[in-house]
């Protein structure tokens, strides 16, 4: 073989080994990048994907503390229902009493008969303490003036309580009442029956029980009434379960709605939280019932001119035998009066100088001779964003 033929193939060598080296320098290249770019993509989509993830595994872990819960304080006294039994007896959710921030109310039937509503929550409402509260704080509860639970259901994120259905609805139509012709106003008499029967039930809760509950969110929303207007309270979202002898209670945040919060659920200087933190709210309710109006205005300010309950401590002032109404009856006039006077004993700034529930059923079961008119209480409540931001820096 001749050097010229030699060259030539060691030349045409030299060029595949060199197509080579470009090939697996391309491959390598190629491969860098790929690998890069799967990178970039998992912790893009890890991003995207994490509060996701996150959201399930809490979702998951609420769901076992609840399972452990009610476990741990079973058996309960009531029938735990699948989430096709709650499509059932609502025929699909086809009828709507009301909704609110914890979710919808509808009503039902159990075994087409006995009429039921049925509380169905939010499934990103919370983390499951307002479901627990509700159905270990009711199970345990025996009373005419509290609302009966009959069941329950626990089925992933679908949660659903089912109470006897209320037919004359909630206490705040009749006291905000916007359509005289459907919802006729409520008598003296029965307005006294109403509040006398919501003060047994919160003594109740405050003393009958072998567990104290604490309510923390008495309003005229939350009382519903039977076909007989008896009331029963209802929705015990907000509860606390405390011992008897457990006179304070610790708290990291501020519980109630707007209008009814005694004082020292979002300032501690005015006292600790206890069950006269109840007696707060009731007292701003039955002041409510009197004066047929709500207790705060949006609109307004917190001015003595504008608040009720120091406009009509003024009144009251005035004399026990003023007629609140005109053509009222002295009988009448003798409720009116012993709702106002126990209203604001109720009200007082300082928690211990509120009565307790029983002296409260006592008060207004008695002669109103026999009433003395409390101290002018120091009264401001905070607006929405004051509780908030209460709420806030006390859970921190």
């Amino acid at each position: 073989m001749n050097v010229s033929k030699i060259s030539e193939l060691s030349c045409q060598g030299l060029e595949e080994l060199n197509y080579l080296l470009l090939l697996l320098t391309g491959l390598i290249i190629a491969g860098g990048i790929g690998a890069l770019l799967t990178c970039v993509l998992s912790y893009i989509f890890g991003r995207k994907l994490s509060p996701i993830l996150s959201e399930i595994r809490l979702a998951r872990k609420i769901d076992r503390d609840i399972e452990a819960f009610i476990r741990n304080n079973g058996p309960l006294p009531i029938k735990r229902y699948s989430y096709s039994d709650i499509k059932k007896m609502t025929n699909s959710f086809e009828s709507k009493l009301g909704q609110g921030g914890y979710g919808h109310v509808y009503k039902g039937n159990i075994c087409n008969k006995s009429a039921v509503a049925v509380k169905l929550l939010n499934a990103s409402k919370g983390n499951g303490e307002e479901f627990i509260n509700e159905v270990i704080s009711i199970s345990r509860t025996s009373h005419v003036n509290i609302v009966n639970l009959l069941g329950f259901c626990l089925e992933g994120k679908k949660k659903a309580i089912i109470y006897d259905f209320m037919p004359n609805g909630s206490l705040e139509k009749y006291i905000r009442n916007k359509n005289l012709e459907t919802d006729p106003p409520l008598s003296w008499q029965r307005l006294h029956h109403i509040a006398e029967g919501i003060a047994k039930g919160l003594e109740y809760l405050h003393r009958g029980c072998n567990t104290r509950i604490l309510h923390f969110d008495i309003k005229p929303s939350n009382i519903l009434l039977d076909k007989n207007f008896c009331p029963k309270i209802s929705d015990f979202g907000m509860a606390k379960l405390c011992s008897n002898t457990q006179s304070i209670i610790s708290m990291y945040d501020a519980r109630g709605t707007v209008g009814y919060i005694a004082p020292e659920m979002w300032n501690r200087n005015f006292g600790g939280v206890s069950y006269k933190s109840d007696v707060y709210s009731y007292g701003m309710m039955i002041l409510e019932m009197v004066g047929g109006r709500q207790n705060i205005s949006i609109e307004a300010s917190h001015s003595s001119e504008t608040y009720f309950p120091h406009w009509i401590y003024k009144h009251v002032e005035v004399g026990r035998n003023l007629a609140w109404q005109e053509g009222m009856t002295p009988e009448e006039n003798e409720i009116c009066n012993k709702m106002i006077i126990v209203g604001l004993w109720c009200i007082q700034t300082i928690p211990s100088d509120r009565p307790a529930m029983s002296r409260v059923v006592e008060m207004l079961e008695g002669s109103m001779d026999q009433l003395q008119i409390p101290p002018e209480p120091f009264i401001f409540t905070p607006t929405k964003t004051e509780v908030d931001i209460c709420t806030t820096s006390s859970s921190n």
